[in-house]
Parts: structure tokens; C-alpha cells; sequence
């Protein structure tokens, strides 16, 4: 689908912001953008709304547009890859696998693939870096049988593309859940953050093309980097729930934590 001028407009704003100001900079004003990108003012006003809305830019009158937060903008829909993501805003991204085996889940887990809690699940751990600097954790949890020789295939970088080329899997979101969390002392350790800093935790169901349930990922991302959206338009013509899960913010730990135990845990 085609975007709308402004949208393109926002997006080349968007990874503009992130890579080449500051907070507290000023953005070109309206009418030197509008020269730019050869477009009327009211298409880089609409493009300007979006970073507003986004929470990256304030508008002050009489000193124009300011930013105000360099967190990275992550999209989420059925099909957007974390890889993906960060490349579209011209931030190459590395993944090193920290820990990968066979392991018996916890009870929330192992009921979203319907085996019992004494079966074991293939767990593997990463961490994602940007810019030389720990941004997210994810936990990813798979049904053994749908990717065999994964542990002599596997050695880090992104999960998907290794699915993709070996295993020919192309995994949607059915359902996604982001919970609120204090950092634990395995984030200080892999996000270097400080104890009980903030995080935004998304757990992701992710099915096959015919809907079968292949795996369920969990990350562990710092809030003051990171910030999920939506786009609703994606979803137009669906019910949300079914394009985005039942996501929902939660006050306490406790689901999350039970999704992606500590060392201490596991132990």
C-alpha cells in the first residue's frame, strides 16, 4: 500500500531525528522543509503531527519545533521484525545469543503450546545492541519439532532470518501483550541499566501461515530507549485485537517475570 506523502515525509523525519539531532534541537522550520522536500507546508505540518504525536518534538511558539526524545520509535504489527525495524531507522543492530537449549518451560509457557509444563521447549537468549549500546533482551521460546538442527545452526543475529532461510517459516503476531517492569539483576548484567529501571516488556505469540503456534518471544527492552506503537491504519478493514493481540499495560511484574524467569529461577 502507498503511503500518503506526509507519512513518507514523517518516517525520513522520524529516523532524521534519531540520528542526527539531540534533545533540545531545533527542527528546520516549516517553510525550509517544505523547500527541501519540494512539498506545501501543509504536508510538512501534517508530517510534523505525527512526531508531536509521537512524542519526539514539542512545538513552541515563536522557536518552532523542538525535539524532545531521542527513544527509538519501534512499530508493532503482525509481520514487523525487530532487524527490520531498526534498519528502516538507519540503525544497524547486532544480536549475540547468550544461552540456547533445550529446557522445561514455565506453566504460562508451555500452555500456550498446549504440552505439559515437564516437556521440554527449545529456549534461546539474546541480547540486541544498537550503537554500541544494550537495548533489548528477548527470550525466545520454540516447539522443537518445527526447527530441528536449530542448536548447530544457530550462533546469533536475527532469529527470523535464520527461520526464513532454513526452515522456510515466516512467522505473524497473533497475539501481543507489553507489560511495565522494574530491571532485575540479569537486565542490569546484559541492558547495563540500573536496578529497577524501568522496562517495557512484549510477549508475542508468533504462528505459521496457517496459524500453528511456532514460537513465543519474549523482550525485555529499556523504556528509556525504546517506545512501542501501533499503526491502526495497518489494521484497517480487521478488529484490533486480532491485528495487534490483547495488548495491555500492567502495573506489576508478576506475569511478565513468569514468562521470562531470572537465573536465579531457572536455577
Amino acid at each position: 500500500m502507498t503511503l500518503p506523502r506526509y507519512r513518507e515525509l514523517a518516517e525520513v523525519l522520524v529516523r532524521e531525528v534519531h540520528t542526527d539531532y539531540a534533545p533540545g534541537d531545533l527542527l528546520p522550520t516549516e517553510a525550509q522543509l517544505a523547500k527541501r522536500f519540494a512539498v506545501n507546508r501543509h504536508t510538512v505540518r501534517r508530517a510534523l503531527d505525527e512526531l508531536v504525536a509521537a512524542g519526539m518534538v514539542t512545538r513552541h511558539q515563536g522557536r518552532g519545533t523542538q525535539v524532545v526524545d531521542r527513544r527509538l520509535d519501534y512499530a508493532v504489527s503482525a509481520g514487523s521484525k525487530v532487524t527490520q525495524n531498526l534498519a528502516g531507522l538507519g540503525l544497524p543492530s547486532t544480536t549475540r545469543c547468550l544461552e540456547q537449549g533445550l529446557v522445561k518451560p514455565p506453566e504460562s509457557i508451555a500452555q500456550r503450546f498446549g504440552r505439559p509444563a515437564s516437556e521440554p521447549l527449545l529456549r534461546v537468549d539474546t541480547v540486541r545492541t544498537v550503537d554500541d549500546a544494550p537495548l533489548m533482551r528477548l527470550r525466545h521460546w520454540f516447539d522443537p519439532a518445527r526447527v530441528p538442527g536449530w542448536l548447530a545452526r544457530y550462533r546469533g543475529g536475527s532469529t527470523r532470518a535464520l527461520l526464513t532461510q532454513h526452515y522456510g517459516l515466516q512467522l505473524h503476531r497473533r497475539r501481543v501483550r507489553i507489560d511495565a517492569v522494574g530491571a532485575d539483576r540479569d537486565d542490569t548484567r546484559w541492558l547495563q541499566c540500573p536496578l529497577n529501571a524501568p522496562l517495557l516488556v512484549m510477549t508475542s505469540d508468533n504462528t505459521d501461515a496457517e496459524g500453528a503456534l511456532v514460537e513465543v518471544s519474549v523482550g525485555r527492552a529499556r523504556a528509556d530507549r525504546l517506545a512501542y506503537h501501533v499503526d491502526f491504519e495497518e489494521a484497517a478493514g480487521r478488529d484490533f485485537e486480532e491485528a495487534a493481540g490483547q495488548g495491555h499495560a500492567s502495573p506489576g511484574a508478576s506475569a511478565a517475570s513468569a514468562l521470562f524467569p531470572s537465573d536465579e529461577d531457572d536455577a
